[in-house]
């Protein structure tokens, strides 16, 4: 295994993590977003409506979006045991 192939490994590895967590980060954000306007607004500043919102959404998101990041992942170390399997053979 040369130097070249693990940066280059690496660097999928950070990609796929962060392709994987965008959207469970990005529907936490609004959800986030709109709770501070919301909050703001009607000025209630209680703690855990800050937080709950926030917990359901990404437990939604990750109920929608789990089926993908699962094919995401699974291509992922396929990829890496291919690759692997080349480099022992």
């Amino acid at each position: 295994m040369s130097s070249e192939f693990i940066i280059s490994l690496a660097g999928q590895a950070v990609f796929t993590v962060l392709k994987v967590s965008a959207p469970m980060l990005l529907i936490g954000l609004a959800v986030g977003l709109m709770v501070s306007i919301f909050q703001a607004t009607t000025q209630i500043q209680e703690q855990t409506l800050a937080f709950v919102p926030k917990i359901i959404a990404v437990l939604v998101a990750l109920l929608l979006f789990g089926p993908w990041i699962l094919s995401t992942l699974v291509d992922f170390t396929y990829g890496i045991l291919n690759n692997l399997s080349s480099f022992i053979g």
